[in-house]
């Protein structure tokens, strides 16, 4: 099932535009989202990141859970885990696999405004897979990292994956995109890596692509401390050659570990 339309603009919900809210809305995705990602690479590399880092059980947030394929792992080793997202398809999902084996809450949620969340109750967090990039308008995805802030206790951890823009470079369609958009890029416009294409039948799709610059910044300004970064390729999803090496251009995304600080 899919909405007919979405509301106006001025109802959407804070860091969702119309095409965003179809996704949301949109039941079949959830039924064909296992199929359709089953052994995509990145899936199976962020798994292995996340399951070799996060290794004591503790509260855990899945921020734009999908399905559950992180939440529901997690859960299985023994983590209390929130699994959050904006379809409530995917939370039903979510719900069906797990059934009453695991010990998992699944809550429908705009990662903007999680109030219903107290402070500090989190040891872990997660935003795989470009979620914060769907988020449309850098206040938005801005104040999602707040919002990740506030929920991890001090000395909590977050993890999070973004595509890098400069990834476009690697194809003809991508270079001409980017010729494009190289004024917006130079001068720093916030809107300057949002990519819009067709995604799974759902027009106008818009994804962020960050650079790694700004990805930074906007950890920092909400308050999060990196510590460790996987740059990564955009085919077999491993770490580049050399990571160390210009990979703000050289890296199709990466996978990013944070922390909020103990003060």
């Amino acid at each position: 099932m899919s909405h007919a339309s979405p509301p106006p603009g001025w109802r959407l919900p804070e860091g969702v535009n119309a095409s965003l809210w179809h996704y949301a809305h949109t039941d079949r995705l959830a039924e064909e989202e296992d199929d359709y990602f089953r052994n995509h690479p990145l899936f199976e590399a962020d798994a292995r990141a996340l399951d070799s880092r996060f290794l004591d059980p503790g509260p855990l947030v899945d921020l734009g859970c999908g399905t559950g394929r992180h939440a529901l792992r997690f859960a299985a080793r023994g983590f209390p885990v929130v699994a959050i997202d904006l379809s409530r398809s995917m939370l039903q999902k979510v719900s069906e696999k797990a059934g009453d084996s695991v010990s998992l809450l699944p809550v429908q949620a705009n990662l903007c405004r999680l109030g219903a969340l107290p402070d500090g109750a989190f040891a872990y967090a997660l935003s795989m897979f470009s979620t914060l990039g769907m988020i449309r308008g850098r206040a938005g995805r801005r104040k999602a990292l707040r919002e990740a802030w506030r929920i991890l206790r001090p000395g909590g951890r977050l993890a999070l994956h973004a595509h890098n823009v400069w990834l476009n470079m690697r194809n003809p369609q991508g270079r001409a995109w980017l010729v494009r958009r190289l004024p917006k890029l130079v001068l720093g416009h916030e809107d300057a890596g949002d990519r819009r294409m067709t995604y799974r039948g759902i027009p106008q799709m818009e994804v962020h692509l960050y650079r790694w610059g700004e990805l930074k910044d906007d950890l920092r300004t909400a308050g999060l401390a990196i510590e460790e970064v996987l740059p990564i390729d955009e085919v077999r999803a491993q770490t580049i050659s050399i990571p160390w090496l210009a990979h703000p251009i050289r890296a199709g995304g990466w996978i990013v570990f944070a922390r909020r600080p103990a003060r």
